[in-house]
């Protein structure tokens, strides 16, 4: 078997990162019956709103397919509504949802920032903010480049 390199065992770092913290983040917000990915729609609902499904779509990580469904989930839970004008249904947060969010931003913003100020010095984080932005910036360049 080839050995690892340096940039795979740091890509597979970094995915176990995210997995991990999604896993706790999840278990986290059940108090607010939401996970990671209904979290973040509502997030980007609230930046956004009104917005139309296929411009969510590109904001998240959900499939169009997973999309339909987490909304009719969240529309069926009362936190948000859809709305059509005239051929495009248009997606805000309701009162409900907006009060969710008023309480949950900021406690999962706190728990999810304790994975970093555990375990980093403000120097380490710093360093790893600009990593992090430069591979990001990096990754999108790429991603709109025709293939």
């Amino acid at each position: 078997m080839k050995k690892n390199t340096l940039e795979s065992l740091t890509w597979m770092r970094m995915t176990r990162f995210v997995t991990e913290s999604n896993h706790l983040s999840n278990e986290f917000l059940k108090r607010f019956d939401l996970t990671v990915a209904q979290f973040d729609v509502l997030i980007q609902i609230q930046t956004y709103q009104p917005i139309t499904q296929s411009k969510l779509a590109e904001k998240v990580t959900v499939t169009q397919g997973g999309i339909s469904r987490m909304l009719a989930r969240l529309e069926k839970d009362g936190l948000i509504e859809r709305k059509q004008e005239w051929k495009i249904k248009k997606i805000s947060l309701t009162e409900k949802g907006e009060d969710i969010l008023k309480i949950a931003t900021p406690e999962q913003v706190a728990f999810q920032s304790s994975f970093f100020n555990e375990a980093l010095t403000e120097e380490e984080l710093k360093l790893i903010y600009e990593l992090t932005t430069k591979l990001q910036k990096h990754t999108h360049e790429k991603s709109l480049q025709p293939e």
